[in-house]
């Protein structure tokens, strides 16, 4: 599993011209893309969730769960593109969408449990993501 995560001080996405889900966090919040990969589970989702909540990325080297920041959930395969050859790149790291969708929402409900308010996009869906970078700060996080 990997999560790009940026630091925002806000951040929405937007399906069919309608927001479907916002952050607007005093003073920062997380946006993370999250995508899946074959061997990926819903262990390793919560793990990552962990990670994710007490990584130490905000101001004064808190962490989300130190602030309660706010998590903008986005389903994202592209990160599992393969550029090795070519100019197409190949998506057969990614998992398959009856796959990874439920590792998606798995990850997004164990932040919510860890204490996280978690707003997320429509998975599978033509997404308008907008945000802006607090930083600017973007890190990878994998398992």
């Amino acid at each position: 599993m990997r999560v790009l995560v940026q630091r925002v001080t806000s951040a929405s996405v937007t399906v069919d011209g309608e927001v479907v889900g916002a952050i607007k966090p005093n003073p920062q919040g997380l946006l993370a893309l999250v995508g899946a990969t074959h061997g990926d589970d819903a262990a390793k989702a919560k793990r990552m969730a962990e990670k994710l909540w007490q990584l130490r990325i905000l101001d004064g080297e808190k962490s989300a769960s130190d602030v309660a920041a706010p998590i903008l959930v986005i389903s994202q395969f592209t990160l599992y593109a393969n550029t090795d050859k070519g100019r197409r790149p190949s998506w057969n790291a990614a998992a398959p969408g009856a796959v990874a969708e439920p590792l998606v929402a798995e990850f997004a409900d164990a932040l919510k449990t860890l204490g996280a308010v978690v707003e997320t996009g429509v998975f599978g869906a033509d997404m308008q993501v907008e945000l802006v970078n607090d930083g600017p700060v973007t890190v990878l996080l994998e398992l």
